[in-house]
């Protein structure tokens, strides 16, 4: 067995950088910084900050190379490594009852079984974890490099009660961490997962009351409803919310929120604790003003979605009308967006009000039924390539021209950085089947309009909510 080097392997240099001057070439491996062995990437960042640096090249055959740089503040080195945490990642030792990943039908790649906790990727990417696996010189490391924000699924602050919801008996024990981290003044924020009959009702009224105590170090929480799937054999059953159930846990967040917004103790995130959208759609309630969003800090947990796609809906519909070049007109066109089941009649309103800006245009929003995970589950994220093909040709059957000249498709269904579904599919498979070209479109209200009207895209989007891909990345993650 070949014997691994010591330190890490440069993937890439980057041109123009110190690193191509000096001769540095991928293969090789990256030892120290100014004396300093380099565990991961944030020993990389924090010890690469100074001016002067001396650092550690080996090569393959084993000849060490010490590099002196004296360089600009604004100058890079220009490498990159085979992993962004130049490490293995942390798996998940939990056994959650309503993890997503244990509800997952066999047969799917081998990497979305992965199940990753790693607190430098909470960091990097805004995964949520537990904390569950972190040591003390863990913690130490956070408030050395101050690493924030890190965001933190609580779920519970009854100890007993996460320990039995995490299935790990060392999972009440996070508290004092969770403090250290807050008074080194460590940015965090936080997700609920809520069951219904386990951490709701008063539990959950606990778990409001005690995270609030870590203000303002703690931003936001965020409070989602449990995802069940139809593969959840030989796990513990768990009965869905339904609109009466999903109204009581509105009220009892709006009524938290008024009570931390009026103690002012965080001006700037004053509502703290945040429902997502699903619980309004599901209890047929209008959503919360874009002010009680807060900034949307927990947008891609699901809260405040639907709000600024809204408010982006209208802002560009508002700037292609008001302040349109003189000429400008949209031909006529007509299409398909497809979504989950979950926001397809809020999308269909906003569709609407495009439709009324510019009468050449008719987008049909149709929402795709989940037969692969089941009917509870209704987010776009989740949509699958073989799903969606099955159910356009049905339609299509009944009406040729029904699906219009094109498809859009939110890449919140892809895979990130490539066009693959979650059953590997891809959107070459979804043309072929449709005889339809697809146009992969970033889920804001701007794109969406600028997409059913035929411009080109003003940005490449928000990243992926369901899964995190890099080059040469062993781990995919589902949330």
């Amino acid at each position: 067995m070949a014997k691994k080097m010591r330190g890490h392997r440069i993937f890439r240099v980057l041109p123009g950088g110190i690193a191509e001057e000096m001769g540095v070439e991928p293969g090789m491996y990256l030892v120290s910084v100014n004396g300093h062995e380099i565990e991961d990437v944030f020993d990389y960042r924090f010890y690469m900050t100074e001016e002067h640096l001396e650092i550690l090249i080996r090569e393959e055959s084993g000849e060490e190379t010490l590099l002196e740089i004296d360089r600009d503040p604004d100058e890079e080195f220009g490498i990159e490594f085979e992993s962004s945490l130049m490490s293995e990642y942390r798996s998940c030792k939990n056994r959650c009852i309503f993890c997503f990943i244990d509800q997952l039908p066999k047969g799917l790649r081998p990497t979305l079984y992965f199940k990753d906790d790693d607190s430098r990727l909470s960091f990097l990417q805004g995964n949520y974890v537990t904390l569950t696996n972190m040591s003390d010189r863990d913690i130490d490391r956070i408030i050395q490099f101050r690493m924030e924000p890190i965001n933190v699924s609580v779920h519970t602050t009854n100890p007993a009660l996460r320990r039995k919801m995490l299935g790990n008996r060392f999972a009440g024990d996070i508290f004092p961490k969770l403090r250290r981290l807050a008074d080194a003044g460590i940015e965090l924020n936080g997700q609920i997962v809520l069951c219904r009959g386990v951490n709701d009702g008063e539990e959950l009224e606990r778990t409001i009351r005690e995270l609030a105590s870590y203000r303002p170090a703690m931003r936001s929480v965020s409070v989602v409803p449990v995802g069940l799937t139809k593969y959840r054999e030989h796990l513990p059953r768990l009965e869905p919310f339904d609109r009466e159930s999903a109204g009581e846990v509105i009220d009892r967040i709006e009524s938290w929120q008024r009570k931390l917004a009026a103690d002012g103790i965080c001006p700037e995130t004053p509502h703290f604790i945040h429902a997502s959208d699903e619980w309004y759609i599901l209890a047929g309630r209008e959503m919360p003003e874009e002010e009680r969003y807060d900034g949307y800090l927990q947008y891609e947990n699901g809260v405040g979605m639907v709000r600024l796609m809204e408010t982006e809906v209208r802002a560009e519909l508002r700037e292609l009308t008001e302040n349109a070049p003189p000429g400008f007109s949209v031909p006529c066109r007509s299409m398909t967006l497809v979504c989950g089941t979950l926001a397809a009649g809020h999308i269909r309103r906003f569709m609407q009000l495009v439709e009324d800006a510019f009468p050449s245009v008719r987008v049909r929003v149709q929402p795709i039924r989940n037969d692969f995970f089941g009917p509870s589950i209704t987010v776009t994220g989740l949509v699958t390539g073989q799903d969606l093909i099955a159910q356009l040709k049905e339609i299509r059957e009944q009406d040729p021209g029904a699906l219009g000249e094109e498809l859009l498709l939110p890449v919140t269904m892809l895979r990130s950085g490539e066009k693959v579904f979650l059953d590997d599919l891809t959107t070459d498979d979804v043309e072929r089947e449709l005889s339809l070209p697809v146009h992969v479109v970033w889920a804001t209200g701007t794109e969406l309009v600028r997409a059913a009207l035929g411009l080109a895209p003003l940005h490449d989007g928000r990243r992926q909510l369901y899964e995190s891909w890099e080059p040469e990345e062993k781990a995919e993650t589902l949330t």
